[in-house]
């Protein structure tokens, strides 16, 4: 069994990129992946988008938190993350 990688993705106001930045995600080889999206508090269509996603993809983790800055996403990300490696992406990658 090869070895789980979470994928954290601080989420700020990324409507226009969050769904290329998940389409490049799951068409990635490497399937033994978790996905946390952290919302930090958007206040545009980014929920939605992701939710919509998220019904294609179980590996898909959606978390809402306060605005708090992408510092504190990665952490909560950090802090919730299960696999045994873990990676950051940026929203708009």
């Amino acid at each position: 069994m090869s070895q789980k990688v979470s994928i954290i993705v601080p989420v700020y106001n990324a409507q226009k990129h969050i769904k290329k930045c998940l389409q490049s995600i799951l068409c990635q080889s490497y399937s033994n992946l978790e996905i946390l999206l952290i919302d930090d508090g958007s206040t545009d269509s980014s929920k939605q988008v992701i939710l919509e996603i998220q019904k294609q993809d179980q590996r898909i983790v959606y978390y809402q938190k306060e605005n708090s800055g992408p510092g504190e996403a990665r952490n909560l990300g950090i802090d919730i993350a299960t696999g045994n490696y873990l990676v950051f992406i940026d929203s708009d990658d």
